[in-house]
């Protein structure tokens, strides 16, 4: 049965976003997409992580008759949803594998009582035959597809379930389509187009650019002590740390507890039972910092992540930008760290070799190809990744580690001529670490059962330090003077192009090593000229009404919205719905609390 969905006046989705979400403007091209949906189009909406999609289809949920149907692939991500939803006073469910028999009957009843306006599900369930047949008796105006770059072969997290949502159009041809992804280059938009058949759609494609988050490089050289140093400046701040295998999220989360920090581990090996409570615990702001592999995904909802790090180099771009966007939702100063060594490059190359579809292949190798040379470019960090979403940027950003700090070049010819002699010294026989404890004179028992103490070339170089040496010989890699054979234990060799720079026939500039990096502080909620103390006050108000609740912090008001509230004071019912963030339902629930906190805390100022 479909509703017939009327167009919406502009007025009507504007008192939808005020009154129901605490908002008074849409963020650009929400009111596009939301008039074409509440007109029965079919949409492809391309945000970024933070930009608001979920607006995009929760509006017309709430303009339209009947129900809408959303397609989400976590359960997490559906319950944080739902939360949210809840506490700004619109009726909204999800059904999947965690709830009993009682609660998903309870459900169905109320969805054929009328009593339902957004219903999340995953698309195993969506797309079992009695759940189709169930939704062929009810008013559906709308489907909306979160995530819908898993339905794409040439997505980066391609899902065989969302594939077969294909066969929507064949059950519900009249009901429009609403399909929405953060990460999509072009062949994945196209394809999403076309495998979920929708039929002359509105595409929407927003900037990609998230100019809050602060990209930086760091190059590898001590990580964990790169990390530990990092962290110990962000007191009390939400992040995450993505690591590439299981075992390194263990060894990294046990030695940020043991150095005293609020962390945790999150990968797949954890039982679900741990994984549920680390992903609840870090939502409800009770655990600070989650070291994890890309299991810790599209779950994460949580605004106030003000750091994201990752201590290996991704395997392609999307994955990374999606990665990084789960910092600064709520629009505040955040950033994203790379620990980067060259030498990953052939390391993450090899595994490629395992895929049998060669088609596929290529097209892994191809994305990590662009991953690398991100990471090994020496031009604003943000240009690159907005180039390669077909956004594309003549100015520098002007927030990221290139532009802040930009690379230095010196006259490397004298140091390169120290390293590539050192190499060729010791028979080209050994990899970086070893040449380096050559360069530096280091007094070890390998070295003297070698006689390289002897060397012409030993302690060559003993004024510069560790991470100097490092980053000359990883750039002299790059340049294409020395190749690694990783083949042998990634052993040091010398090519042609090493000869003319050893016979000193021309200058070679060298970009100065960064040996620490640097990391200015941002007052994230600078922009408000806000009361610190009032907000602390009324952060512990609203971490102890969410407790109470027990949902996350963010369900009840987000940081962005505190800020306001300890910058204009608000006293009274109308003040306070000034506040961006406040709708009715707040205002009811929450309103009295938080202006009593203000009245009692400028009384006694």
């Amino acid at each position: 049965m479909t509703p017939q969905a009327t167009p919406q006046s502009c007025s009507d989705i504007h008192q939808v976003l005020k009154e129901v979400f605490g908002y008074d403007q849409f963020r650009t091209g929400q009111d596009l997409v939301i008039t074409a949906a509440t007109q029965g189009q079919d949409t492809l909406v391309l945000m970024p992580t933070g930009g608001g999609k979920s607006l995009c289809y929760q509006i017309p949920a709430l303009a339209l008759p009947g129900i809408t149907i959303v397609v989400s692939p976590l359960i997490s991500l559906m319950q944080d949803q739902v939360a949210q939803l809840k506490a700004l006073g619109v009726s909204a469910e999800c059904l999947n594998q965690s709830l009993t028999r009682e609660q998903s009957m309870a459900i169905y009843q109320d969805l054929h009582a009328g009593k339902i306006k957004l219903l999340y599900v995953a698309p195993e369930r969506l797309l079992l035959a009695d759940f189709i047949e169930r939704l062929h008796h009810l008013p559906v105006s709308l489907f909306a597809i979160d995530e819908a770059h898993c339905v794409s072969h040439w997505g980066h997290d391609f899902r065989p379930h969302y594939f077969q949502l294909n066969r929507l159009k064949e059950y519900f041809p009249a009901i429009p389509i609403m399909a929405l992804t953060a990460t999509a280059d072009t062949a994945t938009r196209h394809d999403i187009v076309q495998q979920l058949r929708l039929n002359s759609p509105y595409i929407y494609t927003g900037s990609f650019d998230r100019p809050n988050i602060r990209y930086t490089l760091e190059e590898k050289f001590k990580p964990l002590s790169q990390l530990i140093r990092y962290l110990k400046a962000q007191p009390g701040q939400s992040g995450i740390i993505y690591c590439t295998s299981r075992k390194r999220v263990d060894e990294i989360s046990a030695k940020l507890v043991e150095a005293g920090f609020n962390a945790a581990a999150y990968h797949a090996g954890l039982e679900n039972q741990q994984r549920s409570f680390v992903q609840t615990a870090f939502a409800k702001d009770d655990i600070h910092i989650v070291v994890a592999t890309v299991a810790f995904g599209m779950g994460i909802n949580k605004p106030n992540v003000r750091f994201v790090i990752h201590y290996d180099i991704p395997k392609n771009i999307e994955s990374y930008y999606q990665e990084t966007g789960r910092a600064g939702r709520d629009g505040l100063a955040a950033e994203a760290i790379l620990y980067f060594d060259p030498a990953d490059i052939p390391r993450v190359k090899r595994f490629f070799e395992d895929i049998v579809d060669e088609q596929r292949k290529k097209v892994e190798q191809q994305r990590f190809n662009a991953m690398a040379s991100f990471a090994e470019a020496q031009t604003c960090r943000r240009k690159i990744l907005l180039n390669y979403f077909s956004e594309y940027q003549r100015e520098a950003c002007g927030n990221c580690d290139i532009c802040l700090n930009p690379p230095k070049q010196f006259d490397g010819t004298i140091v390169a001529q120290q390293a590539l002699s050192c190499v060729y010294r010791a028979e080209q026989k050994f990899g970086m670490g070893y040449i380096v404890e050559l360069l530096r004179g280091a007094n070890t028992a390998r070295i003297r059962d070698n006689n390289h103490h002897e060397l012409s070339t030993f302690a060559i170089g003993k004024e510069h330090s560790v991470e100097f040496w490092l980053s000359i010989l990883r750039q002299l890699v790059h340049q294409g003077l020395l190749q690694q054979d990783i083949t042998l234990g990634s052993i040091l060799r010398l090519t042609e192009a090493a000869r003319p720079v050893l016979r000193g026939e021309y200058q070679l500039q060298l970009a100065e090593p960064r040996l620490q990096a640097q990391h200015v502080y941002q007052d994230k909620l600078a922009q408000f000229n806000y009361d610190k103390k009032l907000f602390a006050k009324l952060r512990a108000l609203r971490k102890e009404l969410a407790d109470a609740d027990d949902v996350p912090p963010y369900v009840v008001f987000n940081d962005k919205t505190l800020a306001e509230m300890a910058q204009l004071t608000p006293t009274n019912d109308r003040e306070f719905l000034q506040v961006s963030g406040v709708g009715f339902t707040k205002l009811t629930k929450y309103g009295g609390a938080f202006m009593n906190l203000i009245r009692s805390y400028l009384a006694n100022s």
